[in-house]
């Protein structure tokens, strides 16, 4: 058979495919809680995304378990916030509520916790500030006991962003240490410091008052430097990593799948959102087919699981077009 005949029409394609198709059950699903808010209120920056209620947010999630989607990460927006997050990890804090209400309401959806402190700061950096510098020791004990605190409310996943050293070997053992050694964690092992997060601090409330987190956050400059992180976060006992973004970084994806060969997600950014949000809305792209074939491409390079914000709408569309899948999915 000739390369051209392999491609000679659209049964031929799909049998010869070397990627398999997407599914719901490859995708997440984040979800904005907003602590005191009665009604959603959408995200200026990424239209069709908003800010839920504590209420509302219930109803999400059951529909978007609905759809097949196995798995939602979730962010919170407080209304007190100060130099330490204290409230991260209150125990009657919104994602902590919003945790036991969407597990009472869908117990069989996975839900992730993102543990981070930039949403709960007055400065809204990743930690606590010393000498006008993210203090790393410090900030990882506060992250493991906001982990602690998700963990006690039930979430399945806690998953560390904040990018400090040493924060996944400290979280794993706050959980074991507190009888919670089931609870898994997803690392955001390889984040960059990335422009595309712009529109994500809209929805969280979360740019930073002074400077930027590139002494934290990875630069993108680099690639090897992304296996040392993968490899350390293993070590300490990550059950999953992240690529974050996903769409400039796709040969970080196949590198750490290729060399590591470790469970990975990869994480579809919110101005990555945005762009082809903008570029539809203007007529420029076709949002359906730009999004399927941007979504395949990071399976192509290694990603088990893909985060994104087009994942409720794109489930909705692979439905339609005969590609909803109803197997049981084990969560991560």
């Amino acid at each position: 058979m000739s390369l051209r005949d392999r491609r000679k029409n659209e049964l031929t394609r799909k049998k010869l495919r070397e990627t398999q198709e997407l599914s719901a059950k490859d995708l997440i699903m984040p979800i904005f809680v907003k602590e005191g808010i009665l009604e959603k209120k959408e995200i200026k920056s990424m239209p069709g995304i908003y800010q839920f209620s504590l209420k509302q947010v219930v109803k999400q999630a059951e529909e978007i378990y609905s759809l097949g989607i196995p798995s939602i990460i979730l962010f919170g927006i407080p209304a007190h916030k100060d130099k330490i997050g204290s409230v991260a990890y209150d125990k009657k804090g919104i994602v902590q509520e919003a945790i036991g209400a969407i597990k009472t309401a869908v117990p069989r959806l996975n839900v992730i916790a993102d543990v981070c402190m930039c949403g709960y700061t007055t400065h809204g950096h990743c930690g606590i500030i010393k000498n006008s510098y993210v203090d790393n020791v410090q900030t990882v004990k506060m992250l493991s006991r906001i982990a602690l605190s998700y963990a006690c409310a039930g979430a399945d996943t806690v998953a560390p962003s904040a990018m400090m050293d040493g924060q996944v070997r400290a979280i794993k053992e706050v959980l074991i240490r507190n009888n919670y050694p089931k609870v898994r964690i997803l690392a955001y092992s390889v984040k960059y410091a990335s422009s595309f997060y712009n529109p994500f601090r809209d929805a969280v409330e979360s740019a930073p008052k002074f400077g930027d987190r590139k002494t934290y956050q990875m630069d993108y400059y680099n690639s090897d430097e992304a296996i040392l992180e993968a490899k350390l976060d293993i070590q300490e006992g990550a059950d999953m990593l992240m690529v974050k973004p996903a769409l400039g970084y796709q040969d970080i994806i196949y590198r750490i799948k290729k060399e590591l060969k470790f469970p990975l997600a990869c994480y579809s950014v919110s101005g990555e959102y945005a762009m082809i949000k903008a570029a539809s809305v203007k007529g420029y792209l076709d949002e359906k087919k730009v999004l399927l074939e941007t979504m395949t491409g990071f399976k192509r390079a290694g990603a088990d699981l893909i985060i994104s914000y087009y994942a409720q709408d794109l489930a909705r569309w692979l439905k339609q077009w005969g590609r909803f899948s109803k197997r049981t999915v084990p969560m991560i």
